[in-house]
């Protein structure tokens, strides 16, 4: 991914974009899974800049070390980055982040994205329209997460059952629906379905891609160690202390 790509993320998380640029964007985030995939990341770390960067005294500290890195990884000249704008200056960072550039003294949290790992769809339910079960199965495992939620939603009017809520609470997850997630997964982990410790590894993720990082490990330590990927949730419990 190119620097200028980041600074679309950032102008339109900021709301810096005209209306045909960011219907253009938008309509790139539907229809193109890696790009989505790179602009949730992008947030995901935006995120997590705005939390370790809120002071002034911090933010100068981080540019002085960034021209460093500037110089060495993307051939700026040092006043070339001291005059980057507001929104420059918060693109060049994550990008700075992004390729593991970040190394300062501050308290590191773990990424979103290095746990984002949903499993593959391959549904088996009955009583449903075959036709639209294969839509939202084809666009889960495309990523293509905003066109399967409605199919989803559709499905779960004819049959409520806990694999079709399951894949739906993952792809509200996915594309920032915190709210409509943890309740799909909240209600799934108080039954006993198979899908009952996926659950709870869900809506840990939710809290860390939302930066609650002591939620997170609230939710972490309520997984049985007989989860089949019991490995991540002690990896992230190590991060996180």
């Amino acid at each position: 991914m190119n620097e200028e790509r980041y600074i679309l993320f950032d102008q339109y998380l900021q709301g810096e974009l005209t209306v045909d640029e960011k219907n253009n964007f938008e309509k790139q985030l539907a229809e193109d899974a890696e790009f989505a995939s790179a602009f949730e990341s992008f947030k995901e770390m935006h995120f997590q800049l705005e939390n370790k960067f809120g002071q002034e005294a911090e933010r100068e500290i981080f540019t002085e070390n960034l021209t460093r890195i500037s110089d060495k990884y993307f051939h700026k000249k040092k006043t070339k980055v001291v005059s980057l704008k507001p929104w420059y200056f918060a693109a060049a960072a994550s990008v700075a982040i992004m390729f593991g550039l970040f190394f300062f003294d501050y308290n590191h949290y773990p990424n979103f994205e290095d746990y984002n790992h949903p499993e593959s769809a391959y549904f088996t339910e009955r009583g449903v329209s075959e036709e639209t079960l294969k839509k939202a199965e084809d666009n889960f495992n495309g990523k293509r997460y905003e066109k399967a939620i409605p199919l989803f939603e559709s499905i779960l009017k004819e049959n409520n059952s806990p694999e079709i809520q399951y894949f739906y609470g993952i792809s509200l997850l996915q594309v920032g629906k915190y709210v409509k997630a943890e309740d799909i997964f909240k209600e799934l982990e108080t039954g006993n379905s198979v899908y009952k410790e996926k659950a709870k590894w869900n809506l840990a993720l939710s809290k860390l891609k939302q930066g609650k990082y002591a939620e997170c490990k609230e939710v972490l330590q309520t997984i049985s160690q007989d989860y089949e990927d019991y490995d991540e949730v002690e990896r992230l419990l190590e991060e996180l202390e």
